[in-house]
């Protein structure tokens, strides 16, 4: 079924409304679709480089604004919605964890969690869940969103078809050293303080009971 739904959503970069696709994914992925919107952007950068970062900047506005949709079902309906559709998406284990760290760390662990494959509607659920101030979470999702999808249009819109290749390869690595030009400040006093290794001893076990402990 998951097949199906991912080769029905790449057909969609092909349709005469695929920027209205690609800002629906985008949307709904923040909040409870288990495609990310990359692939689709990605067919579509490499049929139209020049639009690259206008495709970009359509994934990322729409995940931002999906990502209060997302922070609306962890806020206000986690019993009823919010618990079924982490485990639907297999990701009940990881909510207790994600709801530790963004409750010790919260800005700065939303922006590099959202930037990487973590999927995005964990951090908007979890976010709601512990009630994250809505400022906070606005900024850390529109940078996270912004390293995500922005790296992909840059590059695809400098060098056109010919780095396809190369984000297939080495995305994850560009992703990550921008992550780290980021907030290598704030990790480093963090680890420094002892505060990193405190909040990773207190969170790597996390547990529901905890959460509401």
């Amino acid at each position: 079924m998951l097949r199906r739904l991912y080769e029905w959503t790449m057909e969609k970069a092909a349709h005469r409304h695929a920027e209205w696709w690609l800002a629906l994914f985008a949307f709904v992925e923040a909040s409870f679709f288990p495609i990310p919107p990359h692939p689709l952007l990605g067919l579509m950068c490499l049929a139209e480089p020049k639009k690259a970062v206008r495709f970009a900047l359509v994934a990322t506005l729409a995940s931002v604004a999906g990502g209060f949709l997302g922070y609306g079902i962890g806020w206000g309906l986690y019993d009823v919605v919010g618990e079924r559709l982490l485990a639907a998406l297999g990701l009940s284990e990881s909510f207790p964890v994600a709801a530790c760290y963004l409750r010790e760390t919260g800005f700065w662990i939303f922006v590099a969690k959202g930037a990487t494959p973590i999927p995005f509607k964990l951090l908007t659920i979890t976010a709601g869940f512990i009630g994250m101030n809505l400022a906070t979470f606005f900024f850390a999702a529109l940078i996270s969103r912004t390293i995500s999808f922005m790296i992909v249009g840059v590059l695809f819109r400098l060098f056109g078809a010919s780095i396809k290749a190369f984000i297939d390869k080495y995305l994850g690595l560009v992703t990550a050293g921008f992550i780290v030009a980021v907030i290598g400040g704030f990790v480093a006093v963090s680890m420094l303080s002892g505060e990193g290794k405190q909040t990773t001893e207190k969170c790597a076990h996390a547990t529901m009971a905890d959460l509401h402990g």
